[in-house]
């Protein structure tokens, strides 16, 4: 596929989103892909990492190789998403502190719009169709009520792990890596790799992302290509349920000491913003989350206009 600079710019940019969305515990990257567009495209090109690869390599050169991998699509992507997670880990972190209910918010109106998006492309609808959407809700849902582990484990053989589980569901679209991270109490020493520049940690990490990456893509691709609908169905399914995770007014239930000595909420549940114990920033929240539903409204026509 040609591509003109700009046109690998604007996928940088993509990818930068992915990466901010993915370090929000509870919002999908893989949702940020497919309102973006490239959904599919990324899929097909991780899944050309394959031994016919290293064959085209060995006969035909590097320059064959680079284009049936679709090397510029995925450099240009995955640059942003580095770019993105290592500049705004911080700033994130520092949100999820400070202004929690603002930052889920904006979220929370960016995923609502995403069921609508992700719904309309479902060609044909029936009784199947229906069950697997109910089924992908529930086991979102059930999912964002889990405990997380009260775990800082740190070691890399779990660190390895860790990323690629995460990576799997960081290419689902309404399942978060960054919450299976919480879930599996990996998520604080991750972020501390990142904001410290562990790179010895991080390279851990991204190894465990990319073998589970090449795995699970070779799978999705296999559902989009055989049971299209029905995939749809229930990745729509999954955002719908992911909502619970991302509501802005939260109630904590349980804390937990992290290993800072710092007092963090562990089991929290979804509360009306008119009995949250604290501001609940009304006006601001649903200015926001107008913002994030019609920021998946602009991408949508922008789409369709190009088409």
């Amino acid at each position: 596929m040609s591509r003109t600079i700009k046109e690998y710019v604007v996928i940088g940019l993509k990818g930068m989103a992915m990466g901010a969305a993915d370090v929000v515990p509870g919002v999908s990257g893989g949702t940020i892909a497919f309102i973006s567009g490239i959904y599919e495209e990324l899929l097909s090109s991780i899944s050309n990492v394959n031994l016919s690869l290293l064959k085209t390599l060995k006969t035909a050169g590097f320059k064959s190789a680079w284009k049936q991998l679709n090397g510029a699509f995925l450099l240009s992507l995955f640059v942003g998403i580095f770019i993105s997670i290592v500049s705004l880990a911080k700033a994130i972190e520092y949100l999820l502190d400070n202004e929690p209910v603002l930052l889920w918010s904006f979220f929370f109106g960016l995923v609502f719009a995403s069921i609508i998006y992700v719904a309309k492309q479902i060609t044909k609808w029936n009784f199947i169709a229906v069950l697997v959407l109910v089924f992908g809700a529930f086991t979102a849902y059930y999912i964002t009520t889990l405990n997380p582990l009260v775990s800082d484990n740190s070691s890399l053989l779990f660190m390895f792990l860790a990323g690629a589980i995460a990576i799997c569901a960081m290419i689902l679209p309404g399942i978060s890596g960054a919450f299976i991270l919480v879930l599996l109490g990996a998520y604080t020493p991750v972020l501390a790799a990142v904001n410290d520049r562990d790179f010895k940690t991080v390279a851990v990490i991204g190894l465990g992302a990319i073998i589970g990456l090449l795995s699970f893509s070779k799978i999705l691709k296999w559902l989009f290509a055989n049971y299209n609908n029905y995939t749809l169905a229930v990745l729509t399914g999954f955002i719908i349920g992911s909502l619970n995770k991302i509501w802005p007014w939260k109630e904590t239930l349980t804390w937990r000491t992290n290993s800072h000595g710092i007092k963090v909420p562990l089991n929290q549940q979804s509360v009306s913003p008119f009995s949250f114990d604290g501001d609940p920033e009304l006006m601001m929240s649903i200015i926001l989350a107008v913002i994030g539903f019609g920021l998946i409204l602009l991408m949508e026509k922008l789409a369709v206009k190009k088409q």
